[in-house]
């Protein structure tokens, strides 16, 4: 019998079309760019990232009955990490259009296609309660989404969440289920104007590269979350505990090749950390935060996550023997 996994991502899988341009085109301009497919979506980029690290990892998600979804489970084979597809026969798998700058910097359309359709039937309990950490985003659906936290919670799972892509069907009382938050940017101040417990309209990230650190704190302790992740780009991540913050700085020096997936990479690199550091939330920051440094510097989504000989080599031996990779 093979063992349970440690992590488990359930969320969305996608076909990527990504174009490669020198800028991005302005309304009405037709440019010419460098086409390129592969696999994407928030719920399998964060599998694989977690995967690679050697952490028991399995993805379950939604796909339509083609060619593509034969490719995905050859794939997550070949990398030796579990997958879970279901198969909809009667939907397409969902496709992200993608447009990547000459900085690196990107764009991105998705059509959720079989994603939207996956079912709590689709997620097998027993998976989840035999893990330590469950994953979740807001590209699959919302109401399986919620039925997954809500196993893992009851199963005394760490439960995450990634509110990625907000939406505007999102539901607040969807965060009563989650231990962890991990928010970008515009993600955390869209949370910040929609949320009951917070509400405060015009709340943008102008407004949140201005509060003191104290002060960032204190919002999101108003979220209601035991722990709230601001990821910050280039200014690394905030990190809100009930028992105080810390800031966990960005790596520096790398060439940035492409951003596709480096909020995904951090997610599953997190997950990860939390599994192999034994649940020390700083350090699966920083490992998080490894993995999404070294996933920027390469073209593509899931392509682009770093594995264990990877990170080892930038990390150095010393620290890579925090997370014993």
């Amino acid at each position: 019998m093979a063992s349970a996994p440690q992590v488990v991502v359930v969320g969305s899988i996608m076909q990527d079309l990504t174009l490669a341009c020198a800028e991005f085109p302005q309304p009405g301009e037709t440019i010419v760019g460098q086409l390129r497919t592969g696999q994407g979506g928030k719920g399998s980029n964060q599998a694989i990232a977690c995967g690679k690290t050697g952490v028991r990892t399995t993805f379950v998600g939604a796909m339509g009955d083609d060619a593509y979804a034969r490719q995905v489970a050859a794939f997550y084979r070949r990398e030796r990490i579990g997958c879970r597809l279901a198969l909809k026969r009667d939907q397409a798998t969902g496709t992200a259009v993608i447009l990547i700058n000459g900085r690196g910097q990107n764009e991105i359309v998705i059509e959720p296609g079989a994603n939207a359709a996956l079912r709590a039937v689709d997620v097998p309990a027993a998976l989840i309660a035999r893990a330590k950490v469950l994953i979740t985003q807001l590209e699959a659906n919302l109401a399986t989404t919620a039925h997954a936290l809500r196993q893992a919670r009851q199963a005394g799972v760490v439960t995450v969440l990634n509110p990625a892509p907000m939406r505007a069907d999102f539901e607040a009382r969807l965060l009563r289920h989650v231990d962890v938050l991990i928010p970008n940017e515009s993600e955390f101040a869209a949370l910040v104007r929609v949320l009951p417990q917070v509400r405060e309209t015009g709340f943008d990230e102008r407004r949140l590269h201005a509060l003191a650190d104290a002060e960032l704190h204190a919002l999101c302790r108003r979220i209601g979350v035991a722990t709230v992740i601001v990821t910050l780009g280039e200014r690394g991540c905030f990190v809100s505990e009930r028992g105080g913050f810390t800031r966990v700085p960005a790596h520096r020096g790398l060439k940035v090749v492409d951003t596709t997936g480096a909020g995904d990479a951090f997610c599953g690199g997190f997950a990860a950390g939390l599994v192999r550091s034994g649940g020390k939330m700083v350090e699966a920051v920083r490992l998080g935060t490894a993995v999404a440094a070294l996933s920027v510097t390469k073209a593509g989504a899931a392509p682009s996550m770093p594995g264990r000989a990877e990170l080892r080599r930038f990390l150095g031996r010393k620290q890579a023997a925090v997370w014993r990779l």
